[in-house]
């Protein structure tokens, strides 16, 4: 519960900012901590399994390992773990790649498809509840200004990767 009295420390010229920072933080972190236990709870799994079989399910025909890698912005060791649990489990398969036989392509099977339906529907039902706070209206606004906040983000980023060139 640390990071919660964050907030009541953030002093300086820029204190909103900061604080509002905080509380992003804060929040994201409590969403995730309910999802984690969630999780761990009622499916016997972690959040980076699930973030695993999320992105297979966007893919039905699979991704490659490399391409999982990048999705989940972790390495391809950790991948390699998860997939390794998940195969030994029966809810993923991994298939070779026609002229590479060092590449393997991994994919949900039908149980892993199943299991992650159930997963997801949950886990939707966790992301509900933790804005169940908020009227449709306070949820509209929210979103627009988070909108503008991410697309101030993609505009700083583009500008420092241009400059770097």
């Amino acid at each position: 519960m640390e990071n919660l009295d964050l907030e009541a420390r953030a002093h300086s010229e820029h204190a909103h900012a900061l604080r509002l920072w905080l509380r992003l933080l804060t929040c994201s972190q409590l969403i995730e901590k309910r999802v984690r236990a969630g999780l761990r709870e009622h499916f016997d799994t972690t959040l980076p399994r699930f973030d695993l079989m999320a992105q297979l399910e966007r893919h039905p025909e699979g991704l490659k390992m490399k391409e999982l890698s990048h999705r989940l912005m972790v390495t391809g060791g950790n991948v390699t773990g998860i997939t390794d649990q998940l195969v030994a489990e029966g809810l993923v398969e991994r298939t070779g790649v026609e002229g590479d036989r060092r590449v393997f392509r991994v994919r949900l099977t039908e149980r892993g498809r199943r299991a992650f339906a159930q997963m997801a529907e949950q886990h939707e039902h966790w992301i509900v509840e933790a804005f169940e706070g908020l009227s449709p209206r306070d949820l509209e606004q929210l979103h627009k200004l988070l909108g503008k906040v991410k697309q101030h983000q993609l505009d700083l980023n583009h500008r420092l990767n241009d400059a770097a060139e």
